[in-house]
């Protein structure tokens, strides 16, 4: 396969990721080893290595990083991706994925979230090869690939990079382990349909106590979603859906009543594991705010 057919075939595979992650937040192993695209399979994961090379390719096509695993895979201080090369030979494995950077191929970023679960990353690329700390750089983003000096960047590549890193990692994967806990539904209104879910902060992102993790979370459709940021609609710390008086005094139709006043008053779902439901002293302080703005 030339370079240019290969890059068609892995925006082909990107896309067609896209579509899938869109309806669960997250895709399984089985899901990457059978991936399908007109009639052909793909295995866009290794059975036993966390990267993949297939033979048909000139590069590496995709990288698993497992926040837990041996690797020291991190996240670096100007905020690129460190993936650390396999061990032994600064080569084997390690070749294609030089060869990606070479070529300037995009890969697929793979990050495990659960045994056999993971949050894909499509279009990630690999801007330097640290040999001293055997280690590769990616960018989690395109722009990225032009800066000055992956090793160190600039003040302002810097604070471009800390928002990709967020939009491009932080952010999928919070919502992948959100959607993944509630089921792919809504929390208030029970709708099962994912690409209408998002993944919304009890406390938000950037405040005390505000991390993206699971019990700080709540699977919200978009208006249930919008209503909860706008103080419209509040949660009680024993999981019960409160809406605004305002609202529930208005006459405004049927999608006011049964999209939100019909809300009032509703149990919450929750996830069935415990250190995964919404934790009630988040909820008591957001709800605090709900009182307040009503």
């Amino acid at each position: 396969m030339d370079q240019d057919a290969e890059t068609i075939l892995r925006e082909e595979i990107f896309r067609h990721l896209d579509e899938l992650v869109g309806e669960a937040g997250v895709v399984t192993r089985q899901q990457l080893w059978d991936f399908t695209i007109g009639g052909e399979t793909h295995r866009l994961i290794d059975r036993n290595r966390g990267i993949r090379n297939p033979s048909y390719m000139l590069a590496t096509l995709s990288i698993l990083s497992d926040p837990k695993g041996k690797y020291a895979d991190q996240e670096l201080s100007d905020s690129l991706f460190a993936y650390a090369y396999r061990e032994g030979s600064v080569d084997g494995d390690n070749k294609k994925l030089r060869r990606a950077l070479e070529l300037e191929l995009p890969l697929l970023m793979l990050r495990k979230i659960a045994d056999g679960i993971f949050v894909p990353i499509p279009r990630v690329y690999v801007v330097a090869d640290d040999k001293k700390n055997r280690r590769f750089l990616i960018a989690l983003d395109d722009d990225l690939r032009s800066v000055s000096n992956p090793l160190q960047l600039q003040p302002l590549e810097r604070q471009y990079a800390e928002r990709v890193i967020k939009q491009r990692l932080h952010q999928p994967e919070f919502r992948g382990r959100v959607l993944r806990a509630y089921q792919c539904r809504c929390a208030v209104c029970h709708l099962k349909h994912a690409k209408l879910l998002d993944a919304a902060h009890i406390i938000s992102d950037g405040k005390p106590n505000g991390t993206p993790t699971v019990d700080n979370g709540l699977s919200l459709c978009k208006i249930h979603h919008a209503a909860y940021d706008e103080n419209f609609l509040g949660i009680t710390p024993n999981y019960q859906v409160r809406i605004n008086q305002t609202l529930l005094d208005e006459i405004d139709g049927p999608m006011l009543k049964h999209g939100l006043q019909e809300m009032h008053g509703r149990a919450l779902f929750t996830p069935t594991k415990p250190k995964e439901k919404p934790s009630p002293d988040r909820l008591a302080q957001r709800f605090e705010e709900f009182q307040q703005a009503g």
